[in-house]
């Protein structure tokens, strides 16, 4: 079983992101990230938030969870930023779940995640390694990404060595930059391609311009 992409259930999600957005500024990423999640159809969002931070990302992904009959979780990192947080999301007429502690360690506690967020801010790495996807794949979104150096290269370079593998990735020039990766479906995606022959592909980063060879 595999992610299956709903163009229908994408654009409303979208609609109602910008209807609850439209009294903040800069919310294209809001918009943009709610459809992907509704449009994947995501069972469980998970995402990380710290104080300071917007909430209009969370506020679509709660709109997403809606259309999907799902579960959205946001994890924080202490007391303060869960009385931050919640405190923003009901001014706003949401109320997710909230995980208290560090990222790393209360993702942990998660399981069959199919739509995961996060900060390349933010030592996004041991969280993405400890992340336990689902079966049907994932996809994994790490915002401000133009902050963060060759960003798509350091998240294939989490999963390299390991059972888990990325199918595909592309930058996004919204905001301070999205990665976007879809991770293979079922234990990382590796049971169904033993046998296979490996291949090399080719890709180019759109800030750097430098070309960039994976075995896959």
């Amino acid at each position: 079983m595999k992610l299956v992409w709903s163009p229908e259930i994408a654009a409303k999600a979208l609609v109602d992101t910008v209807k609850s957005c439209e009294i903040f500024q800069g919310s294209s990423v809001a918009e943009l990230i709610s459809a992907m999640a509704a449009g994947w159809n995501a069972k469980l969002i998970v995402e990380t938030w710290c104080r300071g931070d917007v909430t209009t990302t969370s506020i679509g992904l709660a709109v997403a969870c809606i259309h999907t009959n799902g579960r959205h979780v946001c994890i924080v990192p202490d007391e303060d930023s869960k009385s931050e947080y919640t405190a923003a999301m009901e001014r706003a007429g949401m109320s997710p779940e909230v995980v208290v502690g560090a990222p790393e360690e209360a993702v942990k506690g998660l399981v069959m995640i199919d739509f995961l967020v996060v900060d390349a801010r933010k030592n996004f790495g041991r969280i993405v390694k400890e992340a336990k996807f689902g079966i049907r794949g994932a996809v994994l979104v790490c915002k401000y990404a133009s902050v963060k150096p060759a960003a798509d290269v350091g998240l294939r370079g989490l999963f390299d060595g390991g059972s888990r593998r990325i199918v595909r990735s592309v930058f996004l020039p919204v905001g301070k930059g999205l990665d976007v990766a879809h991770v293979a479906a079922g234990e990382g995606g590796s049971g169904s391609d033993k046998g296979k022959k490996s291949r090399w592909i080719r890709r180019v980063d759109r800030r750097s311009g430098e070309e960039f060879l994976f075995r896959k």
